[in-house]
């Protein structure tokens, strides 16, 4: 295809039936930590090693989870209800329209579903929405490249066609959907868009939200929001899709928004987050999950209803990831781009996997290459992949680990 915005789509080989796809799956690549693994090889760290590789936002469980799950304990005697409790749908409803100023325009019992962590909705959320054709053709499912690789997995696991959109420096590291050509547009089935962006910070605007629903209703595709970070934020709220889309058209129509409580208070060995929007949509995405059954059990429900409910402590985390922010900026300086929201640098270093291997070899910290998140624009063009001249740093660890691991980075800058 023409231009450097937007990826070929996948090879006539990875076709197949609709219900035998998985040498579509098998196609693909081995995941970023994978290559990361092989990449390091045998190399042994220069220094005692820290890991800023992996987003595990780890820290300590509060109080008011343990009391929650302790509580609840004896629902781990029963059967979980696909749609959660009463209690955590309330609490969750509430969490929306309060966060995103919805004048209850979500209703509880219409407009959300538990999930056993967001990854799962990502994943799992295609495969009731998927048609066998789009405009004639096999349907395409867009993402931005560099990206999470779940959404490509969902896509050929749906038996749709994965399309990789370039975001680039040029675009404000968000893809440009609308620049795709009108044959492709006319067999989108589903957009994932994430904002704040894994891995690059970038905050998706109020002009942004409202071209890419605009483009949807024309184009009749789904808006898939990873909005995993939306309570990271830095020096400005970030906008975020239910608010924009409730104002566009008083509605929620070809939307669904996910958020996490892994990121947004620091727990993801809960397992725990949400998927909103239309109803309709929510209606056979519950229809699908009550025959797959990814249920999430009672008394993790109750610590989950509970994150939802409290603000103190995602104040407490946003606080501190600014604070590993500011130290970043204090040690890298003009090295570095300071992102709108999420807890990751994405750092231009000319050549993500040199740097990696040198980072690793000389300083003993392990970093991930950009280019294992992202694809090839142009197949066999290394340089074409996106992600090529960075590196993603992960801001999870403790402060004093950052400021170790960064002043060592900031030797080999």
């Amino acid at each position: 295809m023409p231009g450097s915005r937007y990826l070929e789509l996948s090879a006539p080989g990875l076709y197949g039936p609709r219900m035998s796809n998985l040498p579509r799956i098998a196609a693909l690549p081995p995941g970023p930590f994978a290559q990361l693994a092989t990449l390091l090889g045998d190399t042994k760290p220069g220094k005692d090693p820290i890991s800023l590789s992996i987003g595990d936002p780890s820290g300590a469980v509060p109080e008011f989870v343990k009391e929650a799950l302790a509580k609840g304990a004896a629902g781990f005697g029963n059967y979980p209800a696909i749609i959660g409790t009463q209690d955590w749908r309330e609490a969750a409803a509430s969490w929306l329209n309060r966060r995103f100023a919805l004048n209850g325009t979500i209703d509880a019992e219409k407009n959300l579903l538990p999930l056993n962590g967001t990854r799962e909705g990502l994943f799992s959320v295609l495969f009731p929405l998927m048609p066998e054709s789009k405009a004639g053709a096999r349907p395409i499912v867009a993402m931005p490249n560099p990206f999470y690789q779940c959404y490509a997995a969902a896509a050929l696991s749906s038996g749709a066609e994965p399309l990789y959109v370039a975001s680039q420096k040029e675009n404000g590291f968000l893809p440009d959907f609308a620049a795709l050509p009108e044959t492709t547009l006319q067999r989108l089935a589903a957009v994932y868009i994430c904002s704040p962006s894994n891995p690059e910070g970038a905050v998706a605007d109020r002009n942004y939200w409202t071209a890419l629903f605009a483009l949807a209703d024309r184009y009749d595709f789904t808006v898939l929001a990873d909005e995993c970070y939306a309570d990271i934020w830095f020096d400005q709220e970030p906008v975020c899709a239910l608010p924009s889309r409730l104002a566009q058209t008083g509605n929620f129509a070809r939307l669904l928004s996910f958020h996490s409580l892994s990121k947004r208070s620091g727990l993801p060995g809960l397992r725990s987050g949400m998927v909103a929007g239309d109803a309709s949509l929510i209606e056979k995405f519950r229809a699908f999950r009550n025959v797959a059954g990814p249920t999430v059990p009672t008394p993790l429900l109750a610590a989950s209803a509970a994150c939802w409910r409290d603000e103190t402590h995602v104040i407490a985390n946003r606080a501190a990831y600014r604070e590993r922010l500011d130290t970043a900026e204090q040690i890298l300086g003009n090295r570095m781009t300071r992102p709108g929201g999420g807890f990751f640098l994405w750092l231009d270093v000319g050549n993500g996997e040199d740097f990696a291997l040198k980072a690793w070899r000389e300083q003993g910290v392990r970093l991930l290459p950009g280019a294992t998140m992202g694809r090839e624009i142009f197949t066999g063009k290394t340089q074409s992949n996106p992600g090529f001249s960075y590196v993603r740093v992960a801001l999870v660890n403790d402060l004093s680990t950052i400021k170790t691991a960064l002043e060592r980075l900031r030797e080999i800058l």
